[in-house]
């Protein structure tokens, strides 16, 4: 079954999606097939009852589902019972959001010019740490205010906005710099900035990032290509917790016009 793996994460990658999704599932359906050679449903649910992890399991379901999706797409007459693999349910907890009244009293506890910037950039762009460590000076366009995301975890680039605050901010955090890392922090710096700052994670800047601009009135369109998001799955996923008050806001817009 190797050829169709590699087939598969072809096809995947082809497709746009995550090469790390790719991966991870790939990683599962080559221990399923070593499982079992003639898999079936039932010995499909056996595989999967093996791991104790809700959050593991329910992976392993799902890379079994996309390999089913991509057998049937490719009229390959074997794993017909995809549809049938159960999905362990994980919990969900509720996860830390900045606020713009975090945001506000964040910048009162940074003294530094890249801070500020970080800050500034954390709060406008919504980057994730890998793509924050991967920018360049020269991916910054100060004139049409916006940043270009070379490196994104699809493997595609885009441009994310940047705000006038934070156009101000880099500016101030380059000086005469023209080149080269624009904040010359790796992915392990900038938690550690963040921890020792007693702020939160750059994950939680993306989620308040997200609440925000959908709050202001921006499409969740526009969110999704900014955030480099395929779907609105993960829009959903990010602003569940606070669905009720967007809900509120966008009627108080509604009702004020």
């Amino acid at each position: 079954m190797e050829e169709y793996i590699e087939e598969f994460v072809a096809d995947w990658k082809m497709a746009g999606k995550a090469e790390q999704t790719a991966q991870m599932y790939a990683c599962h359906l080559t221990k399923f097939f070593r499982h079992c050679s003639d898999p079936t449903l039932t010995s499909a649910k056996v595989w999967l009852s093996g791991e104790v992890s809700p959050a593991t399991r329910r992976k392993m379901g799902q890379a079994l589902r996309a390999f089913g999706v991509f057998a049937q797409n490719n009229e390959y007459e074997f794993f017909e019972w995809w549809k049938l693999v159960p999905l362990a349910k994980e919990k969900s907890f509720a996860q830390e959001t900045v606020t713009e009244d975090m945001y506000i009293s964040a910048k009162t506890k940074v003294n530094s010019l890249r801070d500020k910037a970080l800050i500034e950039t954390l709060w406008s762009c919504g980057l994730r740490r890998s793509e924050i460590a991967n920018l360049q000076v020269e991916d910054v366009n100060f004139t049409d205010g916006f940043l270009v995301v070379r490196t994104a975890k699809n493997g595609k680039p885009r441009i994310a906005p940047l705000s006038p605050m934070a156009r101000r901010s880099i500016r101030r955090h380059l000086g005469p710099r023209k080149s080269g890392s624009l904040f010359q922090m790796s992915t392990n710096a900038i938690r550690l900035r963040l921890q020792r700052l007693g702020l939160p994670s750059a994950h939680a800047w993306r989620r308040g990032w997200a609440v925000q601009a959908l709050r202001k009135g921006v499409s969740e369109t526009s969110v999704r290509a900014a955030a480099g998001w395929s779907s609105g799955a993960m829009v959903a996923r990010y602003t569940q917790a606070l669905s009720g008050e967007l809900a509120i806001d966008e009627f108080q817009r509604s009702w004020a016009g």
